[in-house]
């Protein structure tokens, strides 16, 4: 059951009730805006993962401070820069197949200083 939907049926704990109904957290976090870094304070960290994915390989971008709409269009400028499908999920731009060396001069060309991690 998708933790969303799974509630208490009894609890003595006041904060249970004082739950936010959108994020589902004690305090709310949904409301809390996330502010955009320029591209020259930040360092994207780029890494290649294939664990619990099928054995597909997916090129991730994270460590990146920036606002749900900027990440939006960071991943659509990726993804089209690879020729290829991805999605923002936790915070990270995942990009489908191994194009770390293209992320990264993309980046770079954005102004970010990027950074290859694992392995």
């Amino acid at each position: 059951m998708p933790r969303d939907r799974r509630r208490p049926v009894y609890s003595t704990n006041p904060d249970v009730r004082t739950r936010c109904r959108k994020c589902g957290s004690n305090p709310c976090r949904c409301s809390r805006k996330v502010r955009s870094l320029p591209p020259d304070q930040q360092e994207a960290h780029i890494r290649r993962e294939k664990k619990g994915r099928r054995g597909k390989t997916v090129t991730v971008v994270s460590n990146l401070q920036l606002s749900a709409e900027d990440m939006k269009s960071l991943a659509k400028r990726l993804k089209r820069a690879c020729g290829t499908g991805g999605t923002v999920k936790d915070g990270n731009i995942e990009i489908q197949g191994d194009h770390r060396d293209k992320v990264a001069g993309e980046l770079q060309a954005l102004g970010y200083k990027t950074k290859f991690t694992g392995g």
